[in-house]
């Protein structure tokens, strides 16, 4: 499957956790004025919330009060006093959750803003990539960083950050309220504190290489649905569905190892942390009822103060949940960071040159280049081209054609030697300009889920319905698509096969006649059409190509005779040159595989 499984390790940990969280912070400083806010009602709706057991504590007392005094002849329990304790108590639980209300709904605000600024960058990083790193990464593995590390991070930093706050309020409030309650039973109830970190340190420090290992694995899994969806008919049709699922179940059986003991380890915790919450309950209800036995305290101080314990252990559970998060926010922070430190183009020259004016003319300067520095494909590659020429490059597969065009339009650099367009390197253009002098129309075609009408502006966006019409039939494609229910307005899917294959290349070369672009390429552009109609396109072509500088990249060498210079390539080298006379005059390399097509073409017939 896709080139990117070998960049990643098994079960390792953050490479760089602190690192990481501190561009995370950085990241979040943009919105410092929401979070100190989240701090303050946070605070503020845990403070209302911790006061709560202790006046609950003085209605407990006062109803034990009343028992005791009606059984020694007294007036009883006093439920106006009761009445009014429980009254204070409903207000401030009620302020309590109103302060929790709005600091969860600025959270979620921060977490989505922060989740939608990710993504626009990571979209626009997409587009400052070189091509080298997509030849190297699955499109899966993209998507996985946009789609489920960005939501890790969202869910997980939504949840993390007001559970941190109210976590910490609430030790620290709980441990003054109980310290106002009984000095001694607090030191009893502290006792488990170091059983609980002890306990956390160990858990955390097991999982947390699980949950990198997690989402990566996750990464891993996009990456082979999204290559096996998008070729199924050829896993079909090869009859490869053993091997893909074999290839599958085992990618999924390290997600779902590194998944369950991840998950398993942090479902650890509750239950550890109860059990330990559980003996402190015991101490203190023990010493508890020495001291009101010996009237140190009151019973709805016993009360209030097993309350706080509960408390006091909750947030300390809180808190190992959130270590728990925190490994996964950095995990999939990690991921986002990563990709959006990679290395980019190099979008903008120093000093700019500007494509106005300029008339097309081609030179190749002893280019040298390999996709791998190692391994040079193109070897000295010199080729003069003048404005308005056709350009036709022809060779055997892997003779280099498709990346010489890739070199022109600077998909890539080269290693040595230069480019230039009217006498200067396309290096001194930037990128986005250098792009707009082309137009290109490819072997393999590409259109989006969406009108045949937007499809074909693509080259254009301004373009009005009659240029788009007049490329169209400029393509011979506007009779097609008059014979469609809804005509210009059709939409095509997602991987526009509700058209033949034919169809679309046609649909291509009208973006591109639309565009009206000074230098044109066309690679195999008309391989997946019938005769009659590659005819037809041929000399749409031929009036396209008036007055412009154009590359013509073909298998059939029928369809490049009338070309001004045809260069031949053989293993990244031009080994011939000329027009479709000279060259089979020289009854070269051109002359056999001419001869060898023609052959061909007769023995067919």
């Amino acid at each position: 499957m896709g080139g990117g499984h070998g960049r990643m390790g098994t079960g390792e940990k953050a490479k760089d956790f602190k690192g990481t969280m501190k561009k995370l912070l950085s990241y979040l400083g943009a919105y410092k004025i929401g979070i100190f806010f989240v701090m303050i009602f946070a605070v503020g709706s845990t403070i209302f919330n911790i006061v709560g057991p202790k006046i609950l504590g003085k209605a407990t007392t006062e109803i034990f009060k009343g028992l005791v005094g009606k059984v020694s002849g007294g007036s009883g329990i006093d439920f106006t006093k009761i009445g009014k304790i429980l009254l204070t108590l409903l207000c401030l639980y009620v302020i309590s959750a109103c302060f929790s209300f709005i600091q969860g709904y600025i959270m979620t605000g921060v977490s989505q803003k922060l989740t939608y600024r990710m993504r626009k960058e990571i979209s626009e990083k997409i587009n400052r990539m070189p091509m080298n790193y997509f030849d190297t990464t699955t499109h899966g593995e993209v998507l996985s960083r946009v789609t489920n590390d960005v939501d890790t991070l969202s869910q997980s930093l939504n949840q993390s950050a007001t559970q941190m706050i109210t976590s910490v309020t609430t030790i620290i409030g709980v441990l003054i309220m109980m310290i106002s309650i009984s000095p001694l039973m607090t030191v009893i109830a502290l006792l488990i504190l170091p059983v609980s970190m002890v306990l956390i340190s160990v858990i955390v420090k097991h999982s947390q290489k699980y949950f990198k290992s997690q989402q990566e694995y996750l990464g891993h899994i996009n990456g082979q649905v999204e290559e096996v969806y998008g070729g199924h008919n050829i896993v079909k049709a090869f009859n490869k569905e053993e091997d893909v699922i074999r290839e599958f179940d085992e990618t999924n059986d390290i997600l779902f190892r590194s998944a369950w003991k991840s998950q398993f380890l942090s479902g650890m915790m509750m239950p550890i942390m109860q059990f330990v919450g559980n003996l402190g309950y015991v101490g203190v209800s023990i010493l508890g009822g020495y001291l009101a036995i010996k009237q140190t305290i009151e019973v709805g101080d016993i009360q209030s103060f097993i309350q706080y314990v509960r408390s006091f252990t909750q947030p300390i559970q809180q808190v190992a949940q959130v270590a728990n998060m925190l490994q996964s926010t950095a995990a999939a922070s990690e991921r986002v960071f990563e990709f959006l430190d990679e290395k980019e183009e190099d979008q903008f020259a120093e000093n700019p040159v500007f494509v106005e004016g300029l008339q097309g003319n081609v030179e190749f300067e002893h280019v040298h280049f390999g996709y791998n520095p190692e391994h040079i494909i193109i070897n000295d590659f010199s080729a003069k081209v003048k404005e308005g020429q056709k350009i036709a490059i022809v060779g055997p597969t892997g003779a280099g054609k498709t990346t010489m065009i890739k070199l022109l339009m600077r998909f890539y650099d080269v290693n040595s030697g230069a480019i230039k367009i009217d006498g200067h390197n396309i290096k001194d253009f930037n990128r986005s300009e250098l792009r707009q002098m082309f137009g290109m129309v490819l072997q393999d075609t590409w259109l989006f889920s969406g009108s045949i009408e937007d499809n074909i502006k693509y080259g254009k966006l301004d373009a009005t319905h009659e240029e788009v019409v007049a490329a169209a039939k400029a393509a011979h494609v506007h009779r097609f698509v008059q014979t469609l229910p809804s005509g210009y307005n059709m939409i095509l899917n997602e991987e526009a096969s509700n058209v033949s294959q034919g169809q679309k290349q046609l649909l291509t070369i009208a973006r591109a006649i639309l565009a009206d672009p000074k230098i044109l390429i066309l690679d195999e552009a008309t391989s997946s059409v019938d005769t009659r109609t590659e005819v037809q396109i041929q000399k749409a072509m031929d009036n396209l190509m008036k007055g412009r500088t154009s590359f013509v990249i073909a298998h059939r060498l029928s369809t490049i005779r009338d070309a001004d210079l045809i260069l031949v390539m053989k293993d990244g080298d031009i080994i011939e040159q000329g027009n479709h006379e000279e060259l089979l005059e020289k009854n070269g390399f051109y002359a056999e595989l001419y001869n060898s097509q023609f052959e061909n073409a007769t023995s067919c017939a």
